[in-house]
């Protein structure tokens, strides 16, 4: 078995664990479940490897490596990137898929899109498609209402650090 194969099987064991339903393209039914991830899905400039679906609409795209490309795994982005942003086959929306997933069966890094500064970051497992569905029902996402939503901050007795990280949560 190839070190692809072999990571592809503990991602597959990781999404079904979250709750997903793992198909082949050619054997594609969106209906079977609230969420299903489709291997080698064809897009406008190649397959991607994974592509989730939550109610029958694309949200988001896996890109899976072998684990010897853990520590460089932040290099693969520009990739998954460009599968989000693809035309999808029989996809009418042109909008980026929001959810974006980079993962060795070891690792696996996130983005969510739609944050005012997206960027990756480790997680610890894939997230269930209940949870992604409840995040898409949401006008803004976690970190967009907590850089322009914040109450105002009183500084009386705070050192200029505290308020530095109050006024740049993301940072």
């Amino acid at each position: 078995m190839t070190p692809e194969a072999k990571a592809r099987q503990h991602i597959d064991q990781k999404l079904e664990q979250a709750g997903w339903v793992i198909q082949d393209f050619k054997q594609l039914n969106l209906g079977a479940a609230l969420g299903v991830a489709v291997r080698e899905y064809p897009t406008d400039t190649g397959p991607a490897d994974y592509v989730l679906f939550v109610k029958r609409e694309a949200v988001g795209v896996i890109e899976a490596k072998r684990d010897e490309a853990g520590e460089n795994l932040t290099v693969t982005e520009k990739q998954t990137e460009r599968y989000a942003n693809a035309t999808l086959k029989w996809r009418l929306l042109t909008t980026p898929l929001p959810f974006l997933f980079e993962s060795t069966g070891q690792i696996i890094r996130f983005t969510d899109g739609r944050d005012p500064a997206p960027r990756s970051r480790e997680i610890f497992h894939f997230f269930k498609p209940d949870q992604i569905a409840d995040w898409l029902s949401q006008p803004e996402t976690l970190r967009r209402r907590m850089t322009e939503q914040l109450p105002a901050l009183p500084q009386r007795n705070l050192r200029d650090c505290q308020i530095s990280a109050w006024k740049n949560p993301l940072a």
